[in-house]
């Protein structure tokens, strides 16, 4: 038998595309052929931030394919109503196109297609053609759960058929799973109805077909959700899917151009001295917000690394307070992007002001970081729950009656949070449980192990 053959698909987000690349790499790992899946637009982004001397197939590991996404190119993806009404149509027979290709090109053809768990629309046109399916969640367990759930929620009048709660009564699903705010619902975290009623299309559509699949595995580990996989016992967790530097063909698989010379420059800060500020891909900012925060750094007295994207006030250069870049010369850096796995993990972060997306969670765990919550959209409300309420690993910043973080609220919370040495002590048990998963004999690598024999055997 020659080299099992996997298709991955990640939604095309930044925060979808980064952990199922770490996954392709594990299964490469595991003796695995890969064919990682991306919308032209994505290949396009990627491919132009890569450095000059990347090798495009991950040093022979990894081969790359395209689909449409349904936008003409100089259309704006960020405009999520038309984006997710066109995508789930213009994606699925494209799909199916490059599976036939594929399977009539090799012998032994594709043993299963790995698709990220939103875009799940993609996962019948596996089964249409007999190849076994997995869905990679790459949220928490509990925002599975919760979409899992939709059709006893709707059933039961919680929500109605729109995805709006009748109430603003918290949701339980389970009495050992936190209740969640009815107005941290995913598809409620949007800011237009149009787009929360999209949205909510396709949660349903996903609830239907991940039950009809062969396996879930999700990026998290057992201690971080107990309760949830207690709860949803057909989903394995196989994480923290972190980045592992130093792998081979290792290189970054970002949307815009990396700056590593924010590492020389932390390289010359104190030990556990920076605050490590970074928002994620979508967050966008007014110029009242962007200048209480810049405020906020520099009254704060404490060195900071501010990964400032050159869109984060919706499609124009981010505008700092006058005299600011003076001020801070020397105590402050401000990159359009940076390598976040290898800024977390070094010595001198003391804490993460953090969108809350999954993959900057994961990652603020995995190092150990406490974390200042600023969630933006969609699943970051409830991720910020998790940090602040449940594993009380960070803070939440709390806005004012116009929506902004004021001044006074940063440079409090930014004092309180590194003077608590609880939140240090839970953080750094975190880690450790996060790291044993993955070792071997750890649970996340046994489910690993398991996943990857069920596909062998069923090859």
């Amino acid at each position: 038998m020659g080299r099992p053959h996997a298709l991955v698909i990640p939604f095309p987000a930044q925060g979808h595309v980064r952990p199922l690349m770490e996954l392709s790499h594990r299964l490469a790992d595991r003796g695995f052929t890969v064919t990682f899946v991306n919308t032209e637009h994505v290949h396009e982004r990627v491919t132009a931030a890569l450095p000059e001397n990347f090798s495009s197939d991950y040093g022979g590991r990894i081969r790359f394919a395209t689909i449409p996404d349904g936008m003409d190119p100089g259309e704006d993806r960020c405009d999520f109503l038309k984006f997710t009404q066109v995508i789930h149509r213009a994606t699925v027979r494209p799909l199916e196109e490059l599976i036939l290709k594929i399977n009539a090109e090799e012998e032994e053809g594709i043993a299963c297609v790995i698709a990220d768990g939103m875009a799940g629309w993609l996962l019948p046109v596996a089964k249409k053609l007999g190849i076994r399916t997995a869905a990679f969640w790459p949220a928490s367990a509990w925002f599975l759960a919760i979409v899992l759930e939709i059709p006893s929620l709707i059933e039961k009048g919680v929500i109605d058929q729109r995805g709006f709660p009748k109430d603003n009564e918290p949701i339980t699903i389970s009495d050992k799973i936190p209740a969640i705010n009815p107005a941290h619902l995913c598809w409620l975290c949007l800011h237009d109805p149009q787009v929360q009623e999209n949205s909510f299309k396709l949660k349903c559509i996903t609830s239907h077909v991940l039950r009809d699949v062969d396996h879930i595995i999700c990026n998290s580990f057992l201690e971080l959700e107990a309760p949830v996989f207690e709860h949803a016992g057909n989903a394995l967790p196989i994480g923290p899917l972190v980045s592992a530097a130093g792998r081979i063909g290792h290189q970054p698989f970002s949307f815009w151009q990396e700056d590593p010379s924010c590492l020389s420059w932390l390289d010359e800060q104190p030990s556990r001295s920076v605050v490590y500020v970074a928002f994620g891909s979508y967050t966008l900012m007014n110029r009242r917000q962007i200048h209480e925060l810049a405020r906020g750094l520099e009254l704060s007295g404490l060195p900071f690394l501010w990964v400032s994207r050159p869109d984060l006030m919706g499609g124009s250069a981010p505008a700092y307070p006058d005299g600011f870049m003076d001020v801070v010369a020397g105590r402050g850096r401000l990159v359009g992007w940076s390598p976040q796995q290898e800024v977390l993990s070094h010595p001198s972060i003391a804490c993460f002001v953090s969108h809350c997306g999954w993959n900057s969670t994961m990652e603020g765990l995995w190092n150990g970081v406490p974390m200042l919550c600023w969630p933006y959209f969609a699943d970051q409300y409830q991720n910020q729950t998790y940090v602040v309420e449940v594993w009380r690993v960070g803070l939440e910043l709390r806005r004012d009656r116009e929506g902004i973080v004021e001044t006074e609220e940063i440079v409090g919370k930014l004092k309180e949070l590194l003077k608590d040495e609880g939140i240090n002590k839970r953080v750094g048990d975190l880690k450790d449980k996060a790291r044993k998963c993955v070792e071997e004999g750890g649970n996340s690598f046994k489910n690993f192990d398991d996943f990857i024999c069920a596909i062998k055997e069923y090859e």
